[in-house]
C-alpha cells in the first residue's frame, strides 16, 4: 500500500471515530436533558428514567436537534422558556462529551 492509501485509510478511520463519538455525545446529552426535564416536571426514579428514554428516542424522528427540542418544549410548556431549554442543551452537550472522554 502506498503512503497515500495509508493516509486515506487513517482519515476515514478518524472520520468514522469522530462521527461515532458525536452520536454518543448527543445521545448522552439527550438522556441528561430528559432527566433535567423530568425533574422540572416533578418526575423521579423510574418515571424520570422512562421520560429520559422517550427524549432519546425522539431524536430519531429527523436529523438535527429540533425534534428533541420540540419534544421537551412541548412537554414542559410554560415551565421553561425556549432560551432555557436551548441553553440546557448546550451545557449538557459539553457535560456529555466530558463524561464520554472520562470513560
Amino acid at each position: 500500500m502506498s503512503s497515500f492509501d495509508d493516509r486515506a485509510d487513517a482519515f476515514e478511520n478518524k472520520y468514522a471515530h469522530d462521527a461515532e463519538m458525536q452520536f454518543k455525545a448527543e445521545a448522552r446529552r439527550n438522556k441528561l436533558l430528559g432527566l433535567w426535564a423530568a425533574g422540572v416536571l416533578g418526575k423521579s426514579g423510574a418515571d424520570a428514567d422512562a421520560y429520559a428514554t422517550e427524549v432519546v428516542k425522539s431524536d430519531f424522528q429527523e436529523a438535527g436537534d429540533e425534534d428533541v427540542f420540540r419534544k421537551v418544549s412541548g412537554d414542559l410548556g410554560d415551565k421553561a422558556s425556549e432560551a432555557d431549554i436551548r441553553a440546557q442543551m448546550q451545557t449538557l452537550l459539553i457535560e456529555a462529551k466530558a463524561q464520554i472522554m472520562d470513560t
